[in-house]
């Protein structure tokens, strides 16, 4: 069995009961798009594929905000498996650079195969799927669906997006708005271009119908 079907039964193993926007079925659409946008780059495709297999293998959302438990599970897994230090240090970087984290955070690392996974990250977050996964993470944590009282505060810190319980609707301008314009490679604006105006089309709609319109 090749290191790439084990990291995905090793994965799918962990993420059994993940929430559902966090889940096997999410880390399989971010390695689908991270290949689709390699194809593009020149890139280490072994790095790559690890990258997006182990981006999310412990969210810090779902683990006290504890953001160490990732990179060493990514780590104690890739060290059993004989993976030479150079890659598992590269996807440790990988996932310890690649969350939005308010949109202030400033990444200590920079690779051509983090941009490629940080791009088919970003991807998944915004579009139909993007919207679904917002609504289902709203839901997860109980958060009110829209409150016009309550504003998106573009300003996070770090923490604060961290421990933000404002309304789902306030996600897309404190990020999910914000991922096209941040996008690294070409193929993956090209993408973001039409998920990005997929959720504005939505807001539209979603107004509408909140003010009663017909």
């Amino acid at each position: 069995m090749s290191i790439i079907d084990k990291t995905i039964l090793f994965v799918k193993e962990k993420l059994e009961n993940a929430e559902g926007g966090h889940d096997w079925f999410h880390i399989e659409r971010v390695y689908k798009n991270s290949l689709l946008i390699a194809k593009e780059e020149d890139c280490d495709i072994m790095v790559v594929k690890l990258g997006a297999l182990l981006h999310d293998i412990a969210d810090s959302k779902f683990h006290d905000g504890d953001e160490s438990v990732g990179p060493k599970t990514a780590r104690n897994f890739l060290e059993s498996e004989k993976i030479d230090e150079r890659t598992i240090q590269h996807v440790i970087n990988i996932i310890e650079n690649i969350s939005f984290k308010g949109g202030n955070f400033k990444k200590s690392f920079h690779s051509k195969e983090l941009e490629i996974v940080q791009d088919a990250d970003r991807l998944d977050a915004i579009g139909a799927i993007g919207i679904a996964r917002c609504f289902n993470y709203g839901g997860f944590k109980n958060r009110a669906l829209y409150n016009p009282e309550i504003t998106p505060n573009l300003n996070m810190s770090k923490e604060e997006y961290k421990t933000s319980e404002s309304p789902t609707m306030n996600l897309f301008y404190e990020k999910l708005l914000l991922l096209k314009d941040k996008m690294n490679t070409l193929s993956g604006k090209k993408i973001a271009e039409s998920r990005h105006q997929y959720m504005e089309n939505f807001l539209s709609q979603f107004y509408a119908e909140w003010e009663g319109a017909k």
